[in-house]
């Protein structure tokens, strides 16, 4: 089956019980989007096909005024999630438009680049704090995996905004010649 990498996310929020789409996203936002996001416009659609597949069931849940639909996995939906784990990763892809932009910075002085790596080290730092926080409830929770990817996650994001540090001194330091070399 060609599932998208987002249906996996949804089968992977759906493997410890039901949740209506807006609760995925909620779980999405407190643990994968550090290194995976899922957005509503991308959850939704998916849902539907995951659906239509067989591989999760949706149920009506209204609470109050508001319409939902709660999603659990079938057998089939549980077996393509085991399927796709087992299988080696496909995608190893790291975006991140501070380091497309120190790329290109010989077009600019040193000091607009010093800017970007300053830019980049705080929000890597801002990332461990949030990480940080996260880090005694995943503690709690006694879920290995999760807490492995977690510390992977801040020992990263400390790693980069250490050597965002080390990359500022050294592009302030430099002669413009030997940048451009």
């Amino acid at each position: 089956m060609d599932l998208s990498p987002t249906a996996y996310v949804i089968l992977g929020m759906l493997r410890d019980g039901p949740r209506c789409g807006y609760e995925i996203k909620s779980a999405v936002d407190n643990s994968t989007r550090f290194f995976w996001a899922a957005s509503y416009g991308q959850i939704y659609p998916e849902l539907r096909k995951l659906s239509e597949a067989g591989l999760i069931e949706g149920r009506p849940d209204a609470r109050g005024d508001r319409k939902r639909v709660e999603f659990k996995l079938t057998a089939a939906g549980r077996g393509e999630l085991g399927s796709w784990l087992r299988r080696p990763p496909e995608t190893f892809e790291l975006r991140d438009e501070g380091l497309l932009k120190l790329f290109f910075s010989g077009a600019v002085e040193p000091e607009d680049a010093a800017a970007t790596l300053r830019a980049m080290r705080e929000h890597h730092r801002a990332v461990v704090e949030r990480l940080r926080e996260i880090e005694p409830n995943a503690t709690a929770a006694g879920d290995g995996y999760p807490l492995l990817v977690l510390r992977g996650g801040i020992e990263y994001n400390e790693w980069l905004a250490d050597w965002c540090e080390r990359m500022e001194r050294d592009v302030l330091a430099e002669p413009a010649e030997e940048r451009s070399a």
